[in-house]
């Protein structure tokens, strides 16, 4: 970097010097020293940098209440599970997170104990049951279980007007042994948006936009950290190439096939169905000390 380049690099940094928040100053600096040392290394011509400024414009043309282009970004350069991975203290006995993604909507139904997520029609039945629990093994009464899930035509709710808005989203509340059981849909792969800069992104990278099968899950319950998480088909491809990288071992679960004339067939069942039996293990609140 020659000493024209230093000097406006030297600048931008120090134009943050009288930011009166420690933290902001620290990220904003980092993150404008790292900027002009990436663009000086590459020597980013002026064509690539319009490129630059020309997907970052359509990320934001694209971008609504429906769909975010910008965590799909941070999810495919996997952004968002280095910063999961980073913030996530718990035990090692809890359930581990993962990337809570672009389709989580707020408000959904609250359900009862063994109620069908899906609002129409829609794939293999799956019953769902476990337990949520805190390390030590003690179970969580009133714990709330936020589900929601992609259907057999790889969109979630929030993407397909043609769906009820609550279909395949669910919340559930423990039962007092810390139980809970819904029904859900055997989930299937699905890729990521992949008709804008993101999709164009991995098309010229030979990179593929499939994600594994998954149900998404979020417990939450008073005096324990929240938990964001998957629980990941055995039996799905991509589980070794997941294009936000949010696959963990401990979070790949075997669902189980039954026999349509299964006695344990849950009510309003016909034809085959699967089972999964998943328990949820909290970790307490982090305490912070002032100092």
């Amino acid at each position: 970097m020659g000493a024209a380049a230093r000097q406006i690099t030297a600048a931008a940094i120090a134009s943050f010097d009288a930011c009166p928040n420690p933290r902001t100053r620290e990220l904003l600096q980092s993150l404008t020293a790292h900027l002009h040392e990436l663009i000086a290394e590459m020597r980013l011509t002026r064509g690539e940098w319009e490129r630059g400024i020309e997907i970052l414009t359509q990320t934001g043309e694209i971008t609504d209440e429906h769909r975010q282009e910008f965590i799909l970004w941070s999810d495919a350069l996997g952004i968002s599970m280095l910063v999961d991975a980073l913030a996530d203290e718990r035990p090692a006995e809890a359930t581990e997170s993962t990337v809570e993604g672009p389709f989580w909507a707020e408000g959904s139904p609250l359900r009862e104990y063994g109620e069908s997520i899906a609002e129409q029609p829609d794939g293999e039945p799956l019953w769902v049951s476990g337990r949520v629990l805190a390390v030590g093994g003690e179970p969580l009464a009133r714990a709330e279980v936020d589900v929601w899930q992609n259907g057999t035509n790889r969109l979630y709710a929030v993407q397909n007007p043609d769906s009820p808005e609550e279909h395949l989203r669910g919340r559930f509340v423990t039962r007092d042994d810390g139980s809970f059981a819904f029904l859900a849909i055997r989930p299937t792969p699905y890729p990521i948006p992949d008709d804008g800069p993101v999709g164009q992104m991995l098309a010229s990278t030979g990179r593929h936009p499939w994600r594994p099968a998954h149900i998404h899950v979020a417990v939450s319950a008073g005096g324990f950290e929240r938990l964001t998480t998957h629980v990941f088909d055995s039996a799905s491809p991509y589980l070794d190439s997941d294009a936000v990288f949010a696959v963990k071992p401990s979070l790949i679960k075997h669902l189980v096939r039954h026999d349509p004339n299964d006695p344990s067939r849950p009510s309003g069942v016909d034809g085959e169905w699967s089972s999964l039996e998943v328990n949820f293990v909290l970790a307490p609140t982090r305490m912070v000390t002032a100092e």
